[in-house]
């Protein structure tokens, strides 16, 4: 019988990040929140800091313009983003969340706490702690900032 080899450390990562997203988006279409694409979760995030033009939002997303307009039109026709005139430049526009994103938010947030109790009673506080920390170790050896709205799924 052949050995098979451990999966690569990157590999375990993935396939966590996976599974957690995998969840989450089951549990927002549980929800009733059915109709998010695999990208909204991190306007959700940028915009539940507050409203942002669409190259703020863009820039801080790490995406082209156009691209940030795509997921921002869909986000639109979905009720979860609305569009006002920006009071200092008559050529912007700025983006909030309405309310069923508002909505959204609150309950992708609730589901984020709650996959943590569950390993917390899966694996122990200690144990979960542990993983906590770990994570956040392994995130800083990365240029990426854990609180950088790229890394934010719903």
């Amino acid at each position: 019988m052949a050995h098979r080899p451990e999966p690569d450390f990157g590999i375990l990562l993935g396939a966590a990040y996976a599974a957690f997203t995998e969840w989450l988006r089951a549990q927002m279409r549980a929800s009733g929140f059915d109709d998010l694409g695999p990208s909204h979760g991190y306007v959700f995030r940028a915009l539940g800091e507050g409203s942002l033009t669409l190259t703020e939002l863009a820039t801080g997303l790490g995406m082209t313009t156009q691209g940030a307009a795509k997921i921002v039109a869909s986000m639109t026709d979905g009720g979860y983003v609305r569009s006002t005139p920006d009071p200092t430049d008559g050529r912007a526009k700025r983006l909030a969340l309405d309310d069923r994103g508002r909505r959204a938010l609150r309950r992708a947030r609730a589901l984020h706490a709650s996959y943590e109790r569950r390993l917390v009673r899966r694996l122990g506080p200690r144990r979960a702690a542990d993983l906590r920390a770990a994570l956040a170790l392994v995130g800083e050896s990365g240029d990426v900032d854990a609180a950088s709205r790229v890394l934010r799924p719903m």
